[in-house]
C-alpha cells in the first residue's frame, strides 16, 4: 500500500508539473486572438474562483479553529503577492517572450528565496549554492540570447524579461511569507483562500480599468481562459497538494524541473516557437542550478 501511495503521489507530482508549465502555452493562444492581459487574467481567475472557494469551504470545516484578523490580513497579503501581482506579471510579459523563455525566468524563484534570505534575514550563501545562482543565470542569459536570435527585438525581449523577472520575486516573497502561515492553518487552507482573494483582486483590476463588455469575448478566448482555469490553476494547485502530503515538499519540488522541458517541447509543438541549441543548452544550465540547490 505504500508503494501504491507513493506512485499515485508521484503521478500526483508530474501531472501537476505539466498542468502548471502548459500555462504559458494557453496565454500565448488566447492573445492570438487579440485579447489583452487584464482581460485574460480576470477571465482565467473568474473560471477558477468558485473551485477555490469551494476548497477553502471544505478546508475552512475541517479546521480547528476559525480565521481571524491577524490570519486574513496575512491571507492578503499572500494571495496579492503569490497569486495577483505574480500572475499579472507573468501574463504581460508573456506579450513580448516566448513561452519557454517566460518558464526558464520563472524557475529561477528558488535563486530569490536565496538572494533575498541573504539580504533581509542575513541567511549565509554558501558556495554551492553561489555555484548554483552562477549556472542558473548563465541559463538565462543563453535562453535570452536565442530570443533575439530567432528575430525578437531587444526592447520587448528585455520588457518582458523584466516582467516574468518581477512574477518570480513576488513568488519568492510569497514563498519566504508563506512558512508561518501554513504551518498554522495548514496549505490547503491558505492556498485556497489565497487565490480566492487574488481571484477578487484580479476582477477588481478589470473592472477598475476594463468596460465589463470587453469580457465578450470570441468563444475560443473563453475555451482557452476555461482550460487555463482548470487544468492549469485548479488542478494543479490541489495535485500538487496531495503530492506534498503523500510524497513530503522535497521529492515534489523536484519533479518541478519538468516544467521547462515541457514548455520548450509543447511551444514548438503549438505555437510553432523555434528551438536551438542555446535555448536548450540554457535549459540544462537552469535545471542543473536548481538541481544544486536542492541537493540534500
Amino acid at each position: 500500500m505504500a508503494g501504491q501511495g507513493t506512485g499515485v503521489g508521484l503521478l500526483f507530482a508530474l501531472v501537476g508539473a505539466v498542468g502548471f508549465s502548459f500555462k504559458a502555452i494557453l496565454v500565448k493562444l488566447a492573445y492570438r486572438h487579440g485579447v489583452d492581459a487584464e482581460t485574460l487574467l480576470a477571465l482565467r481567475m473568474a473560471y477558477a474562483l468558485p473551485f477555490f472557494l469551494i476548497m477553502a469551504l471544505v478546508a475552512g470545516r475541517r479546521a480547528v479553529r476559525p480565521l481571524g484578523r491577524r490570519d486574513w490580513s496575512a491571507l492578503a497579503t499572500l494571495g496579492f503577492l503569490g497569486y495577483y501581482l505574480a500572475s499579472y506579471l507573468d501574463f504581460l510579459g508573456l506579450q513580448y517572450i516566448t513561452a519557454a523563455l517566460e518558464r526558464l525566468i520563472l524557475f529561477l524563484y528558488p535563486t530569490l528565496v536565496i538572494v533575498l534570505s541573504a539580504l533581509l534575514l542575513g541567511k549565509p550563501v554558501t558556495r554551492r549554492m553561489g555555484v548554483a545562482l552562477a549556472l542558473c543565470y548563465l541559463g538565462v542569459a543563453l535562453a535570452l540570447g536565442h530570443d533575439l536570435q530567432v528575430g525578437g527585438e531587444l526592447r520587448e525581449v528585455a520588457l518582458g524579461t523584466a516582467l516574468v523577472f518581477g512574477s518570480a520575486l513576488a513568488y519568492a516573497l510569497y514563498l519566504m511569507g508563506n512558512g508561518e502561515v501554513v504551518g498554522r492553518l495548514g496549505s490547503m487552507r491558505v492556498t485556497a483562500v489565497a487565490t480566492s482573494i487574488a481571484c477578487v483582486f484580479c476582477l477588481a483590476q478589470f473592472f477598475a480599468l476594463r468596460p465589463p463588455a470587453t469580457l465578450l469575448q470570441p468563444w475560443p478566448v473563453h475555451g482557452l481562459a476555461l482550460a487555463m482555469a482548470l487544468f492549469s490553476t485548479v488542478a494543479p494547485v490541489w495535485l500538487v497538494s496531495e503530492a506534498i502530503r503523500r510524497l513530503g515538499a522535497g521529492p515534489v519540488s523536484l519533479t518541478g524541473t519538468l516544467g521547462p522541458v515541457v514548455t520548450i517541447f509543447l511551444g514548438w509543438l503549438m505555437l510553432d516557437e523555434i528551438i536551438g541549441g542555446a535555448q536548450i543548452a540554457g535549459a540544462a544550465l537552469v535545471i542543473a542550478g536548481v538541481l544544486v540547490m536542492a541537493r540534500r
